[in-house]
């Protein structure tokens, strides 16, 4: 096979060749994370040494050419994988197509060899698309990586199975030499890894056609684009995920469920469209509700963790970023009935009792946070399972509890245990409840719906609240944000923080003459790390500064709208010549301003 492309790899220490097939293995087993971004596919491996035989006995390969199927067949290290494409406007088919891989490790070796399947069972090898990557000694610490094909020219592609040859030769490889010399382990599951991936990827292709509308309809001010393909994303997630239990539990009705802390509701309408009885509850009503049909029930109330707030009729509980009361998720499930599971999609950081404070630095905080969640559940007799949802979101993972760790009769044991576990935080949380009670939150860069949260303390009574210290998000959302103070404020405030700075070293005169020489501009305090900028000064000696610069210009309806500061209280007046100054020096250069006025509440 002619190489195609090939690039330097410099091993930083008894790496390679290890850590080649560790690149290998991310680009071969996990493409479903990879190819989201490069080339659109998702895969599911399989090691079935059974049907992979009944597969090579039955292969062809156009040509004649059966010199690489002899090695295959005589191989026992062969993989089969089905690569199943993603939903794309330009690729329509959803069927997933078969490779099978060739490791040759002694030579550190891989060949992809793509099938066809020409009739019912029978495969032969698509020998253009043949592959093949080789890591190879240089000498000493340098090795090389290279891409090998059959036949470059006549290299199918169509961008979603296949990618382009020079997106392998010019991307491919460059990620498998930073791949190979990295010693970094995934602290996470592979995406999609509880449920069948041919399933989720039809039925999401699906979902995303029949609710794309809902983008141009989308009342609320957050990214429809991202909100509407999410929910979709999350709701084919767990279709496929009760259908599959469903199957294994073999059961007629559809799952019902409750949704808590649902938000814009639009995840509780789709499954409750596909046909899953439910509602969802949130402590404030939104704008789109009003567009659902009366098939989605949605509530407007305050959920508190007591025995007030369980769902014993429910075989789900959601908690999709459900914020304070992700931790209390499992309880509530766990305390409804046994056979109640929970789903819940971790966003910020909650503890039972207000914020979560880390107590490890070897863990990243959303690392640690999801260690909590599942601890939660299984202190609550769940069966925790883990899994990676494929969302817009840099928060994806999931926490899946749908079978207990104990026997009904053991029901009265363990809720005792839960109420111990739950107890034992209370003493940690009451020294962090001050500073939790003052702690900002805002989930609106997140999912949008932003709330503070504050702790308080009252009493609780026998059945009624579970803890003392949980109060649920109020029900109108409190704006704590400077740019709402009063404009005279922040003039007033502006205006005495320069005179400090002017005023604050007065020795210091910065080359000044008090003698009739001239003076330079007055920047204040040099000698420290802050001082007022010399505009007149600026300077456009590299492209970094090129590009500072452009974005500090001032669209032209809004030059000369508004008076120079500098100019009214600036002892040495403006840095600036009236017309290098976007800024109107004097009310005589003063002109209206023709954008529309921003609304303050």
């Amino acid at each position: 096979m002619p190489e195609v492309g090939r690039v330097a790899v410099r091993d930083p220490g008894y790496v390679l060749p290890a850590g080649f097939w560790a690149a290998v293995a991310v680009w071969v087993e996990k493409p479903q994370v990879l190819n989201k971004r490069l080339c659109g596919s998702c895969v599911e491996r399989s090691w079935e040494e059974a049907a992979l035989r009944r597969l090579l006995s039955g292969l062809s390969c156009p040509g004649g050419d059966e010199e690489v199927l002899g090695r295959i067949r005589g191989e026992e290290d062969v993989i089969l994988r089905s690569i199943i494409p993603k939903s794309n406007p330009h690729y329509p088919s959803s069927e997933p197509r078969r490779e099978l891989l060739l490791r040759d490790v002694s030579s550190n070796i891989v060949t992809f060899l793509p099938l066809e399947e020409v009739s019912q069972g029978h495969f032969q090898v698509k020998k253009n698309n043949i592959y093949q990557l080789r890591l190879a000694h240089v000498g000493d610490d340098e090795w090389s990586l290279s891409l090998f094909t059959v036949y470059a020219e006549g290299w199918e592609s169509d961008g979603v199975i296949y990618p382009k040859i020079s997106w392998m030769k010019n991307e491919l490889l460059s990620r498998l030499a930073k791949w190979s010399t990295e010693d970094k382990r995934s602290d996470f599951k592979s995406t999609l890894s509880l449920i069948a991936v041919d399933k989720y990827s039809k039925l999401y292709h699906s979902l995303k056609e029949k609710y794309k509308d809902m983008v141009k309809v989308w009342p609320e001010v957050t990214d429809p684009e991202k909100f509407v393909y999410e929910d979709v994303a999350i709701a084919t997630y767990l279709l496929v995920l009760w259908e599959e239990e469903r199957s294994q539990k073999q059961l007629k009705e559809k799952q019902s469920f409750v949704d808590l802390g649902c938000g814009n509701g639009l995840l509780v309408h789709i499954l409750s469209n596909e046909g899953h009885p439910g509602r969802g509850i949130d402590v404030r009503r939104r704008r789109i509700w009003d567009l659902y049909r009366p098939l989605t029930i949605l509530e407007e109330s305050a959920i508190t963790p007591s025995d007030n707030c369980l769902f014993p009729d429910t075989d789900w509980i959601i908690g999709n970023h459900s914020d304070e009361l992700t931790p209390w998720l499992p309880v509530i499930a766990a305390r409804s009935s046994y056979s109640c599971c929970f789903f819940v999609l971790p966003c910020c950081f909650f503890s039972f009792y207000g914020k979560y404070n880390r107590k490890s630095c070897k863990k990243t905080q959303y690392r640690e946070y999801l260690d909590f969640v599942a601890e939660v559940g299984a202190q609550c007799g769940f069966i925790v399972e883990e899994d990676c949802l494929r969302i817009p979101s840099t928060k994806r993972v999931c926490l899946i509890g749908k079978s207990r760790s104990y026997s009904p009769a053991e029901e009265p044991q363990v809720d005792a245990q839960r109420s111990q576990y739950i107890s034992s935080h209370s003493a940690e949380s009451a020294t962090n409840q001050v500073a939790s009670a003052t702690c900002e939150h805002n989930t609106d860069a997140v999912h949008g719906d932003g709330n503070s949260d504050s702790i308080n303390s009252y009493p609780v009574t026998e059945h009624s609240n579970w803890i003392s210290g949980f109060r649920p998000r109020d029900k109108v959302e409190q704006v704590r944000n400077c740019a709402l103070l009063p404009r005279d404020f922040i003039d007033k405030v502006v205006l005495q923080v320069a005179q400090l700075l002017l005023c604050s070293d007065i020795e210091d005169t910065d080359g000044r003459s008090t003698d009739g020489a001239e003076q330079s501009w007055n920047k204040g305090m040099m000698n420290s790390t802050v001082s007022i900028r010399d505009w007149s000064q600026e300077t456009q000696t590299t492209s970094d500064k090129h590009r500072t610069e452009a974005k500090r210009k001032l669209s032209a309806d809004v030059l000369k709208t508004r008076i120079c500061w500098f100019y009214t209280h600036h002892p040495d007046g403006c840095p600036r010549t009236a017309i290098h100054c976007p800024y109107a020096h004097g009310a005589e250069e003063l002109r209206p301003c023709t954008l529309p006025k921003k609304h303050r509440p």
